[in-house]
């Protein structure tokens, strides 16, 4: 993918005690720590005058990968657009349609709440009662007919103070910008099970493309019921022996075709009507304590990959870099402008009272014309476009 990003020379830290003694001008240790969605905690660094902010990886012999090391993509995209749903590929429909380079970072089509819904039958404009997904999927199609680029990928950290923008994703690779529009949603997990926040990085992770290498030969266990659960499951193959599935739920939240891939799969087996109780372990993770129709049951497995739902806006990947309102939502103006300029936020993720697609289409399309009328330094929005 090109050079390397950020400073090459540059490493973003260690352990935070590490870098705390080396007392660097260029790393420090980390400025403040949160915890974010009840996921993993939340941590701000500085890298020469720059600060960022994401999610702790899996630690590594006392050593984390630094994310100025990563291979940085050539193309400095005029809008990266953070999350896919109704939000995000309505803001793509207009940001392609103004003739902005747009990329946009999007899980699953089925990770949002849209994407899992039954039925639409009050979208203006569609007569036919449809899924979510179906309608998700016509958005998307018209963004891309216009030229918005979609990739299937899982966001892990940015650096929002800096021009141009960095977007850093789960396989390691960083993208650049000059505009950013988060639109992710607010279906972050709103609690932890014990264990998960202290053996975290040891052996608990939300990403197995970012850490299902470090599980060569080892068992491990993958809980949620979602599309992107499987889709990690199944990633998890590669590395892992043996892939537990576990899901609360009487069946996956998957289509068939995906339902075929994992039967096919020899080393998945599924637990069904299974919830997770615990994670234990000492240095990392030793067994996980699962609650099944017959009782507790303890699975030993070297990894827990959770991938559960809530109603919590999902910004952790932000890391503090943005102002946040009283409900716990980025806080926006009426242009959907941030506390930073150049970062334009739209969606469910704003924690507004009502919560429809037809509303958050209506504000990924107002945060799409800032994003325009920032980049071309315009007074006022476009009006529309030829």
């Amino acid at each position: 993918m090109g050079k390397k990003g950020g400073k090459p020379d540059e490493k973003a830290t260690h352990t935070q005690e590490e870098v705390g003694a080396q007392g660097s001008a260029q790393a420090q240790a980390p400025l403040s720590s949160r915890r974010t969605s009840g996921r993993s905690p939340v941590l701000l660094f500085r890298i020469g005058d720059l600060v960022f902010g994401g999610r702790p990886g899996r630690l590594v012999d006392g050593s984390r990968e630094a994310y100025t090391n990563r291979p940085m993509s050539d193309t400095v995209y005029d809008v990266i657009i953070i999350g896919g749903g109704p939000a995000g590929a309505t803001a793509a429909l207009y940001t392609a349609r103004a003739e902005l380079k747009t990329l946009v970072f999007d899980k699953a089509i089925r990770a949002g709440a849209l994407g899992i819904t039954g039925k639409i039958a009050n979208y203006p404009g569609i007569k036919e009662v449809l899924s979510g997904e179906e309608l998700l999927r016509r958005m998307r199609e018209h963004a891309e007919l216009y030229g918005a680029k979609f990739i299937k990928s899982k966001v892990t950290g940015t650096v929002l103070t800096q021009d141009p923008k960095q977007v850093f994703s789960a396989e390691g690779e960083v993208y650049q910008a000059k505009a950013v529009i988060v639109a992710t949603g607010s279906m972050g997990r709103s609690h932890t099970v014990p264990g998960e926040q202290e053996l975290l990085g040891r052996g608990v992770s939300y990403c197995a493309t970012c850490d299902g290498a470090f599980y060569k030969g080892q068992e491990v266990m993958v809980y949620g019921s979602s599309e992107e659960t499987a889709d990690e499951a199944l990633f998890l193959t590669r590395y892992a022996s043996k892939v537990f599935l576990v899901t609360p739920k009487p069946k996956l939240d998957v289509h068939e075709p995906m339902h075929a891939k994992l039967s096919e799969a020899t080393k998945i087996e599924i637990l069904t009507k299974t919830r997770l109780k615990s994670i234990a372990g000492e240095e990392g993770v030793d067994h996980a304590v699962l609650i099944k129709t017959t009782g507790e049951e303890k699975l030993p497995v070297k990894g827990v990959f959770i991938f559960t739902q809530g109603g919590k806006p999902i910004i952790d990947f932000i890391g503090g870099q943005l102002e946040l309102n009283a409900k716990g939502g980025i806080k926006v103006n009426e242009e959907m402008v941030t506390s930073v300029p150049g970062v334009f936020a739209c969606g469910d993720m704003l924690v507004r009272e009502v919560q429809q697609a037809v509303v958050a289409a209506g504000e990924g399309c107002l945060a799409a014309l800032s994003a325009d009328k920032f980049i071309n330094k315009r007074t006022t929005v476009a009006k529309d476009y030829k």
